[in-house]
């Protein structure tokens, strides 16, 4: 693996970088498109589909419920770590992520928006009240006394979805805001959804900090990430795109570099400490 390319990108220069799920697999998340992403059994949930269906909702929580002390447990790896490392040393100003996994700000990033939200935040969608997923899941286990023994066995995927069969989900009870009794999702755009405005208004304010943007981990396949690349190109900011297969945004790089996030970024950071 040469990362001398990548050097030359981000030497002299302010660097944002833009992260997706290919940044996170060495943590145990798996992507969604990735070259060895086996077919998944189940399509994602769909915004709308949460939002109007309540036996969708219950689905939801049922299986989330089951995963989430796994996805929760996931540490950083060594490419969050590198990143967080170059921006103390001042050569990463900014990180757009696309992941919900919190796994950047646990590594030490700072200047850090989360594209596409947190799944440690739940949010009301009547008062908007947020709080934790850790105390949403104390509530839900209440509400559900011996849940987890009724459902041992069940097969758990590393970002916290499951197969349960229906009449386990049937019986499953949601519980609503502690609030106001409003209806409980998780602060993430879903499939289907939309960035926040104010999102994303602080991703271009941190995305205009860039004298060169890096890509990791993302196949640029969804356009909240995609549209970063293309003003980069019609700005003329040069494009480094570090990832494991093709992506969207090939033709705008002016370095392509097909490698694991985690080996080729500590490379990167230990190259530009020596230059």
């Amino acid at each position: 693996m040469d990362v001398a390319s990548l050097v030359e990108l981000a030497r002299g220069r302010r660097v944002v970088a833009l992260t997706g799920a290919g940044c996170s697999t060495e943590s145990g998340i798996p992507d969604y498109r990735g070259a060895d992403t086996p077919p998944r059994t189940r399509p994602p949930i769909q915004h709308r589909e949460f939002v109007d269906h309540a036996d969708t909702r219950r689905r939801y929580w049922a299986r989330s419920v089951l995963g989430w002390s796994r996805f929760s447990a996931a540490l950083p790896n060594p490419a969050h770590t590198a990143l967080a490392e170059l921006e103390q040393r001042g050569v990463v100003a900014g990180l757009i992520t696309q992941n919900v996994d919190g796994l950047h700000g646990a590594a030490g990033s700072r200047e850090v928006v989360e594209l596409h939200g947190a799944l440690a935040r739940v949010r009301c969608l009547d008062c908007a009240a947020l709080t934790s997923r850790d105390a949403l899941q104390a509530r839900l286990l209440a509400a559900n006394p011996g849940w987890l023994e009724r459902t041992r066995g069940a097969s758990i995927a590393p970002d916290g979805d499951a197969d349960l069969p229906d009449d386990l989900v049937d019986g499953f009870t949601v519980v609503g805001c502690a609030a106001c009794g409003g209806t409980m999702m998780p602060d993430v755009v879903f499939f289907g959804g939309s960035v926040p405005r104010a999102t994303l208004d602080a991703a271009w304010a941190v995305f205009d900090r860039a004298e060169a943007l890096l890509v990791v981990g993302s196949s640029l396949t969804v356009f909240s990430g995609f549209r970063f690349v293309r003003r980069a190109a019609e700005r003329g900011v040069p494009i480094g795109i570090l990832n494991q297969g093709p992506t969207r945004g090939d033709d705008h790089a002016a370095v392509r570099l097909d490698a694991r996030a985690g080996v080729a970024l500590p490379a990167l950071a230990r190259a530009l400490q020596r230059s």
